[in-house]
């Protein structure tokens, strides 16, 4: 019996969490990378932030592919195969893409006139909240109990807190 399309979870929407343990690996990274870059960043416009953020993360996709090609060569002692390349050098974009809701807050902010220091700390917001959706994901998934599902969320989202800190007292 049909029954509608499957029920997606918040965390699979939003694409901080993956369907695999490296995708949602990537995910988290690319969103506390992207919010980093936000926090520090010292541009006077949300395309030099954008910009800033997506070539940070594809430095960070590129370093870590690269570096798990080098590893996969050197703990199997071989040459690899094109497939094996390709299929490096296809997966891990969760560090990429995780970042693009707050991206893309930043840039409808922004374009509706909101000033880009409050814009980039709207984005912060969405990236810590990102983190807490992943949070509880990683405990639902894990079958953890609710008071441990909030101090998983919690220890997650903090990292975005962390970031907002950083721009709020820095800048």
């Amino acid at each position: 019996m049909w029954r509608g399309p499957r029920r997606q979870h918040l965390g699979h929407r939003l694409r901080v969490t993956g369907l695999t343990e490296e995708s949602t690996t990537a995910g988290v990274y690319g969103v506390i990378i992207g919010a980093a870059v936000m926090a520090s960043s010292h541009a006077g416009s949300a395309g030099a932030v954008v910009a800033a953020v997506l070539v940070t993360l594809v430095i960070y996709w590129s370093a870590e592919r690269y570096a798990r090609i080098v590893a996969q060569r050197i703990h199997e002692g071989r040459r690899l195969e094109a497939h094996e390349v390709r299929l490096q050098l296809t997966t891990g974009w969760e560090i990429v893409t995780a970042s693009a809701l707050p991206v893309a807050v930043l840039v409808v902010l922004t374009t509706s006139g909101v000033a880009l220091r409050t814009a980039v700390i709207s984005a912060l917001v969405c990236s810590a909240l990102l983190l807490c959706v992943a949070g509880w994901e990683a405990g639902r998934h894990g079958q953890l109990t609710l008071p441990e599902r909030l101090v998983s969320a919690t220890v997650a989202g903090a990292f975005g807190v962390v970031m907002i800190a950083l721009k709020v007292t820095l800048h």
